[in-house]
């Protein structure tokens, strides 16, 4: 019993020691690009919140996820996620035209057509 104590004091010391000797340094986390893990992914109100840009974004951040496309007149898109209509804005851009593989948006008088996405047609 005597000889098990003895054995244990100088993993005591070691791990005492290591702590002090890491003690000095600061922690700083690299996020790499990714999201903030202390941010909360639910609003109060209950609203999931997409934190991170998606892969296929264009330059605008705009991403065209699925069209459903009539020729009548009265096409929808799905667009950051939320569903839209002509006339309709998201991000600051307006919804001029839906058309069977891209979408055609407004700002300040400028047009920006986005095309949907391989991925969104499979």
């Amino acid at each position: 019993m005597l000889l098990n104590k003895r054995a244990l004091l100088p993993v005591f010391i070691f791990f005492l020691a290591a702590g002090f000797v890491f003690a000095g340094e600061e922690f700083s986390y690299q996020d790499k690009g990714k999201r903030n893990p202390f941010i909360p992914l639910v609003t109060p109100e209950g609203r999931l919140l997409k934190l991170d840009k998606p892969e296929n974004a264009g330059k605008e951040g705009l991403v065209i996820e699925g069209i459903i496309y009539d020729k009548a007149g009265r096409s929808f898109a799905i667009v950051n996620s939320s569903v839209v209509g002509v006339g309709d804005t998201v991000a600051d851009f307006q919804v001029l035209k839906i058309l069977e593989r891209k979408v055609v948006f407004a700002r300040n008088g400028e047009l920006l057509e986005v095309e949907l996405t391989k991925e969104g047609i499979e």
